[in-house]
């Protein structure tokens, strides 16, 4: 099974609870009649040269701010625990392979235990986590309250907890108890999106967005993304698709076939909550005979996973991405742990928004920005 449908199942898997507690309409779509044949007056000057600048910024492959070079030197002879949602899924495991090389540099110990992305899986592994008693846990990609048990009986033994991609936003939080929460704001991952579309359109493109409006977190980033859109008139939303992940292998792509007839010359652009909808888009726009590198472009507000990468290096139904930097926050999580084993609040870093194409991938499968690895080192003494 691919990595990015892997990625995609194990999530759905852990947000069916969300699902039923949000009430969602599973897989509603919206968007009227044809909006009107595109013309050359359609536009946005402030907004096209807002959206161009900060796609610049974006795509640099030297993002200009790096993480905190400065911190509390490594406190020795710690241990800690990754529970991972799955470790199919891309994103957990290359923050997995960060931790573990951010840990060799100060001495700690790693163990991995994979939730296998059921609940009953996490829960499991979370309590076999605890057993250990370790100095701190991460919750590597699933939902604390799904295991609040856990997490109450680890915040009564005085484990530090910090999430990746475990709450909506980057930092502590009270409820539930993490000493911080290592991600990118989804308000800068679905602007920058969005701006890639105005900016690559030049300010007239009929847009497609897709969704999984069960999912708070993701309906929230495509209101986002629809937000930053309707400042350039001539961006037009053609349609939201609202497909949840864990239908999007059997529902994209007769979607994506209704989209063709209804659209088959408005259609330019799409902007995804995840990479995954664009591999399962691809078949029915290969049947449909499009090209690979031409209309719609789509671009992901989000993970960048390697299978995304390998679509946008080859031009293969996907131009753009807002990958995480997923080996660079392994070694946020390992400092962040360091400030708290040395009675130091979090760092407050947060990565900034990064877009990856082809033109400045260099051909690999990840985003891994420079100089990360050396700044840590030298904070930490090594």
């Amino acid at each position: 099974m691919p990595a990015n449908r892997r990625s995609a199942q194990g999530v759905a898997v852990l947000l069916v609870a969300a699902a039923v507690l949000t009430g969602c309409e599973r897989g509603a779509s919206t968007g009227g009649a044809p909006s009107p044949t595109r013309t050359a007056t359609a536009g946005c000057p402030a907004a096209l040269a807002r959206a161009e600048a900060a796609v610049r910024q974006a795509e640099r492959t030297d993002p200009g701010r790096g993480v905190p070079a400065s911190g509390p030197r490594a406190v020795p002879g710690k241990s800690l625990v990754f529970v991972a949602q799955t470790m199919t899924n891309p994103g957990v495991a290359g923050v997995a392979q960060g931790l573990r090389e951010a840990a060799k540099a100060t001495g700690w110990n790693v163990r991995v235990i994979d939730g296998q992305g059921t609940p009953a899986g996490i829960q499991a592994a979370f309590s076999e986590a605890i057993a250990l008693r370790p100095s701190g846990i991460v919750i590597a990609g699933f939902d604390p309250l799904l295991t609040s048990p856990q997490v109450a009986r680890a915040t009564a033994e005085h484990i530090p907890l910090i999430g990746w991609h475990a709450v909506a936003a980057p930092g502590p939080s009270e409820d539930p108890e993490l000493f911080t929460n290592v991600t990118t704001e989804v308000e800068d991952v679905a602007r920058i999106s969005a701006d890639w579309v105005i900016a690559h359109s030049h300010g007239d493109a009929g847009v497609v967005v897709f969704t999984d409006a069960s999912i708070p977190f993701a309906r929230n980033k495509s209101d986002l993304i629809k937000k930053e859109l309707a400042t350039c008139a001539g961006a037009r939303i053609l349609a939201e698709e609202n497909i949840p992940l864990s239908d999007t292998s059997s529902r994209t792509p007769q979607e994506v076939s209704a989209l063709l007839s209804r659209f088959p010359e408005e259609w330019t652009h799409s902007v995804a909550i995840n990479d995954v909808y664009f591999a399962d888009a691809a078949p029915a726009l290969r049947a449909a005979r499009r090209k690979g590198a031409a209309a719609p472009f789509n671009i992901g507000a989000g993970d960048g996973d390697p299978s995304a990468f390998q679509r946008i290096n080859s031009g293969q139904f996907q131009a753009a991405t807002v990958p995480e930097a997923l080996s660079e926050q392994g070694w946020q999580i390992v400092d962040e742990f360091n400030r708290a084993f040395s009675g130091e609040p979090p760092s407050g870093y947060v990565a900034p928004v990064h877009i990856a194409t082809a033109a400045n991938s260099g051909g690999l499968t990840t985003w891994d920005p420079p100089g990360y690895r050396e700044t840590y080192r030298k904070v930490w003494g090594g």
